[in-house]
């Protein structure tokens, strides 16, 4: 579940896009987040993904993003304050 973006600071204005199976989160025209059932898909720079992939197992490389982004299985294995940073940053990224 993604956490309520209205309560994270420093997320401006987004829009919402349902497709199929998942829901887009975008900034103008580029996505910033993507919430499938059981995982979220974020923007991050490469050397932060690796790190996270290699800390967590729950962090693999995002299937939209690729590269440029993460998808993490929502485990709990991130804290709710380390989720809203990187959504924050996805933000930013985008």
């Amino acid at each position: 579940m993604v956490p309520d973006l209205s309560q994270i600071s420093g997320i401006g204005d987004y829009k919402e896009k349902s497709e199929k199976n998942r829901t887009l989160y975008l900034k103008g025209e580029r996505a910033f987040l993507i919430s499938n059932k059981n995982t979220i898909e974020l923007r991050c720079d490469a050397q932060l993904s690796k790190t996270l992939q290699e800390d967590y197992e729950s962090v693999m490389e995002s299937r939209y993003f690729g590269k440029g982004g993460i998808e993490i299985v929502l485990t709990k294995q991130l804290s709710p304050q380390e989720l809203e940073d990187l959504i924050r940053l996805s933000y930013n990224l985008s």
